[in-house]
């Protein structure tokens, strides 16, 4: 939408009681129904909006009137879905992308120019590295740090560093960074820190409650659900929504569609509850894959054994979240990787693809799709190896999924 300055609010807000919990806000935060009175949100499929005057078109395409103008940049349902996530993430604004990429790229865009330098964690997703790799050609320098050394961000700290950027648990090694830690080190120097809470979502971690000044989300994710869309967003002050991503949307288009954004926005409706039982179940799993003779190592930061146990259960409200991964035994790399293709042919319940978020369990070989686009160098670094197996555990019976994944363990053999 076009968005007055001074944050002056033209749209109206549903009204809700003062104080309602984050379980309501995700059913009823939104939009005031039509006059029609709809029970479940409107959809809003129209490519611009009619304006009752020239004076009043005026003055919302120059945003001194907030008001829907164009869908590129503003729709009933997008702002209904902004709306929403935003409450639930503890944030003032959102700002609807086509996808996490987008989201991403439109951070990217709207914060830094040439002479910039980000600290990223080396431990985000493969193709977030490969887009700051990418803004090295327009002058923008990245430095990329373990996800868990503290020491390493503060070090990589420069007069010219404008943002830090983590991706909390991570893909697909589920290492946890210490948010609050990366919030003081960004504001010491002027920075921001943006947070991808893809994995947690804020039904289980709100960063901006530990200090991120930005969220970022793929809604192709646990935000839908049920792998049927592709969406992103950020989430951010006002301030930022609207001077500085708003003017970026407006120009380059990567608007979220009002289709996508409907379907997020009911994804949204039941985001607690599925968090809380795909978590359950992909804890049961991880313990499960412990005691397998043909599983090196189980990552999940439920797990004791997880090395960062006792800072996730903080963060994420005492939840290890729905991923999981896994090593199986392998004498080289070589081996590893037929051992892993062996468990993943083998199972007739889980999904092969590297999709996750969905309520059908999905499994992938990360070194080989997610970050099959890095160098071996920059896997090894980020600790993703050949025999590695990530599973987004989704809302089938859990001793039904011990099954799909014994069969191809059993071809290993101890």
């Amino acid at each position: 939408m076009s968005r007055a300055p001074g944050g002056r609010a033209g749209i109206p807000r549903v009204a809700l009681p003062a104080g309602v919990h984050r379980d309501t806000l995700a059913v009823r935060e939104g939009l005031p129904r039509t006059p029609w009175g709809e029970n479940s949100e409107a959809l809003f499929l129209t490519s611009s909006f009619v304006h009752p005057d020239a004076a009043t078109a005026a003055a919302r395409f120059a945003g001194d009137e907030e008001a829907f103008v164009y869908s590129r940049f503003g729709n009933p349902t997008v702002a209904m879905m902004e709306r929403r996530l935003a409450a639930l993430e503890g944030t003032e604004a959102c700002i609807g992308t086509a996808s996490g990429m987008a989201a991403v790229l439109l951070l990217l865009l709207g914060l830094l120019r040439a002479g910039d330098h980000v600290v990223c964690s080396r431990s985000v997703f493969g193709s977030t590295i490969r887009l700051f790799q990418d803004f090295a050609r327009f002058g923008v320098e990245t430095t990329f740090v373990s996800q868990t050394d503290v020491g390493q961000w503060r070090a990589a700290m420069k007069p010219a560093t404008k943002l830090l950027f983590a991706e909390t648990p991570s893909n697909p090694l589920t290492e946890v960074c210490d948010i609050a830690a990366l919030a003081g080190i960004a504001h010491a120097q002027g920075a921001l820190l943006a947070v991808d809470n893809c994995f947690c979502t804020p039904a289980l971690q709100r960063p901006r409650e530990l200090g991120a000044d930005l969220v970022v989300h793929s809604g192709t994710k646990y935000l839908d659900g049920q792998g049927r869309v592709v969406a992103g967003a950020v989430c951010a002050s006002e301030a930022l929504v609207a001077e500085v991503f708003v003017p970026v949307m407006r120009s380059a288009g990567m608007a979220l569609s009002p289709f996508n954004a409907w379907v997020v926005l009911k994804g949204l409706e039941t985001l607690s509850i599925r968090m809380q039982a795909q978590s359950a179940r992909a804890l049961e799993l991880a313990r499960w894959l412990q005691q397998q003779p043909q599983v090196e190592r189980v990552y999940h930061p439920g797990l004791p054994s997880h090395p960062q146990h006792a800072l996730a259960m903080a963060q994420q409200g005492g939840v290890g979240g729905p991923v999981l991964s896994f090593v199986v035994r392998g004498d080289d790399a070589a081996a590893a990787r037929r051992h892993a293709f062996a468990v993943i042919d083998a199972t007739r319940i889980c999904s092969i693809t590297a999709n996750l978020g969905d309520t059908k369990t999905t499994i992938t070989h990360p070194a080989s799709t997610s970050h099959g686009r890095l160098t071996e160098a920059q896997r090894q670094a980020a600790g993703i190896g050949q025999g590695m197996v990530r599973v987004a555990v989704g809302l089938e019976h859990v001793d039904d999924l011990k099954a799909d994944l014994a069969r191809g363990l059993a071809t290993i053999g101890a």
